[in-house]
């Protein structure tokens, strides 16, 4: 059985967590319950999350409003009759617009269908999207995460989260990836509710940079 979370579970799953780790019960005490961020399974929010891989969210989404500007609505078809150069003037680097057209193609192909995923493990959903050009891990996290609100992610590649985990924990800067893995599994089956207080306290706490996307080749709207 999937384990989700929901309006109705998010906060007592935030409680659980916070009676098991008191960084996490720190976190609730000075900034409240995170927001429960959430993403419609739509095509759009796929292009969204590629367009917010390695760069700020405010650009990501000037480049989505634009696009959305351009074509009214970002549909597989619609998308499929721009040009480079169109893609060009809605701010989708050379890249994306690659990326962006192979998905538009494989959800029109059959390729991949995006209300089927919303059954699978987590495994195989990882799985179909990694198999397309542009996608890897953290795109993949995003989207178990923020559409299919699955309860046990842990992004690490995401740079939000992992900066976050560092402070919290008071991790010097070269903790390596298996070790911030470890601290991560103590939270399970929760790793994706953590993960929200993480970038929670990262949005709310004074940083030096806004949030950016994470490693495909970050934070909720």
């Amino acid at each position: 059985m999937l384990k989700q979370f929901n309006h109705s579970n998010y906060h007592s799953i935030c409680d659980k967590l916070a009676q098991a780790d008191a960084d996490l019960a720190n976190i609730i005490k000075a900034h409240g319950y995170p927001p429960l961020w959430s993403r419609p399974n739509t095509f759009e929010t796929l292009v969204h999350i590629i367009l917010e891989q390695q760069v700020s969210l405010a650009s990501a989404l000037s480049a989505l409003n634009k696009l959305r500007e351009y074509i009214q609505e970002i549909t597989p078809a619609r998308v499929l009759l721009l040009t480079d150069e169109e893609f060009k003037a809605c701010y989708f680097s050379r890249q994306k617009t690659t990326y962006t057209k192979y998905l538009a193609e494989a959800i029109i192909s059959g390729q991949i269908n995006l209300t089927e995923l919303e059954q699978l493990p987590d495994d195989v959903i990882r799985a179909k999207l990694t198999a397309l050009k542009g996608i890897g891990n953290w795109t993949a996290d995003v989207y178990l995460m923020f559409v299919l609100q699955h309860a046990d992610i842990f992004p690490i590649g995401d740079l939000a989260a992992v900066n976050a985990l560092k402070r919290v924990k008071s991790l010097p800067k070269e903790t390596t990836r298996e070790e911030l893995i470890a601290v991560a599994e103590k939270w399970a089956p929760y790793r994706t509710v953590a993960s929200m207080l993480l970038w929670h306290y990262y949005l709310s706490a004074p940083t030096p940079r806004p949030p950016k996307g994470g490693v495909d080749k970050q934070v909720g709207s």
